[in-house]
């Protein structure tokens, strides 16, 4: 079973899911799933088909904002804070550990105006640092 880790009231993230875990996450209230992984990148892994016809069969909505290891888009972070207004509950993004994921929630957070170091500080304790794109989220979050 994947390691859901809180972020906030609306958001977990998490690794690489298995299809076993959609009925987890389901479990424990998330009604969408966010796919950060590009398709292909783990072969070995369920690819977001797969993930989105559990996700379908476990009554939770899906979503695929893949993130390569190229880095984030403005788009990017866009259809994140789009996925977390419309998201009806808890959202549970994924990626292969979960680093690109809170760090997608951090750019998204940052543009929404929450603080930089209380963003930093909330990552920290789940586990994720997000110094690597610091002063990206310092440039979204003083716009």
């Amino acid at each position: 079973m994947s390691d859901f880790r809180r972020l906030a009231d609306n958001i977990y993230v998490s690794q690489q899911l298995a299809l076993d875990d959609i009925a987890a996450a389901a479990d424990l209230g998330i009604s969408m799933i966010v796919n950060n992984r590009p398709d292909g990148e783990e072969p070995s892994a369920p690819q977001g088909d797969e993930i989105a016809a559990a996700a379908a069969t476990a009554g939770l909505n899906y979503t695929a904002i893949p993130i390569s290891h190229a880095g984030f888009s403005e788009p990017q972070v866009d259809a994140m804070i789009a996925a977390m207004e419309q998201a009806e509950g808890p959202i549970l993004a994924y990626c292969r550990s979960g680093t690109r994921s809170t760090l997608l929630w951090a750019l998204a957070s940052a543009k929404q105006g929450e603080d930089p170091n209380a963003i930093a500080r909330t990552a920290a304790q789940a586990g994720y640092d997000v110094s690597p794109i610091r002063a990206m989220i310092d440039m979204l979050a003083a716009r």
